[in-house]
This record gives structure tokens, C-alpha cells and sequence, in this order.
């Protein structure tokens, strides 16, 4: 019996971190998901009229802010660089949805990374400095999901104002 038990052992010691992977690939998909419907015209649409520094109010502008959340947090898990990615991550440079993708391709690999980082369920409770203060990883992956869904429904929201 206790060696049933001691083979599931490693099943729940990644249980949360696998579920935390799991949202964070859903989001992935989400981004990838209405760039398929987005055409190039439309993917910097705004409904408002706004400022170069508002593009975020855009499909494109939303999910590069959501994947940039992101890649912050797990460069900063992984290599303590807790930059904001919105220097790199400028629609003047990733202006198509194909430039859109490879980015979203590069900030999967950044996030496999940081999860091969975690090794157990135990590893969330471990504080960093993310990036003012000390916070448990759990707390900053809650926060980084937030984040990135936050923008991500700004995201769908426009696009579904543009279909109107």
C-alpha cells in the first residue's frame, strides 16, 4: 500500500505548478486564437480615438501587453530580470500578426523555461524579489495570470467592438 502511495508521490508534489502551467497555456493559446481572426488592417484598431502610448486599447497592442506580462515574470524567476518587456515588444516593430507569433513563440519557450525551474509544488512558497518586494512565486504567478487575462479581455473585447 505505501508503495502505491510513494509512486503517485511526484503527481502532487507538481499538481499546482502543472495547474499554473496549464492557465498560462491557455492564455498562449488564447493570444494565438485571435491573431487567426485578426486581420493586419484591424490589428491595431482602436475604438477610441488615442495616442501612440495608448495602443493598448488595439487587439495587437493588448496581447503583446498580456504576453509581455508573462515573459516579465518568468525572466524574473529565472534570471531576476524584472524589466517590463515593453521596450522590446513595441508595435513598431512587432507590427504583424506574424511578428506577433513569433514573439508568443519566443515567450513560450521563456515560460517552459521558468517551469522546468520550479521543481516542486513546494518551490511556490519560496520567496523573490518581484520585482519591489519579497513575494512567494505562487503569489507572483497569481498576479502575472491576472495580469495577462486582464489584457487579454481587453483584447477580446475590441475585437468583438470591431465585429459589431
Amino acid at each position: 500500500m505505501a508503495n502505491g502511495i510513494k509512486s503517485r508521490l511526484p503527481f502532487f508534489m507538481r499538481a499546482v505548478i502543472d495547474s499554473f502551467n496549464g492557465q498560462f497555456e491557455k492564455i498562449d493559446l488564447r493570444h494565438r486564437a485571435l491573431l487567426n481572426v485578426t486581420s493586419e488592417e484591424k490589428l491595431f484598431w482602436s475604438p477610441l480615438p488615442i495616442a501612440d502610448s495608448m495602443i493598448t486599447l488595439s487587439v495587437g497592442g493588448s496581447i503583446l501587453r498580456s504576453s509581455a506580462m508573462v515573459e516579465q515574470v518568468f525572466l524574473g524567476l529565472t534570471r531576476r530580470l524584472w524589466d517590463d518587456p515593453f521596450e522590446w515588444t513595441l508595435p513598431e516593430k512587432l507590427n504583424t500578426c506574424a511578428a506577433i507569433k513569433d514573439y508568443l513563440d519566443d515567450v513560450l519557450q521563456t515560460r517552459q523555461a521558468g517551469f522546468e525551474f520550479l521543481k516542486s509544488d513546494a518551490d511556490l512558497a519560496k520567496l523573490v524579489p518581484a520585482p519591489e518586494a519579497l513575494k512567494p512565486i505562487g503569489d507572483v504567478l497569481v498576479e502575472a495570470l491576472a495580469k495577462a487575462s486582464r489584457h487579454l479581455g481587453t483584447a477580446e473585447a475590441i475585437l468583438k467592438l470591431h465585429a459589431s
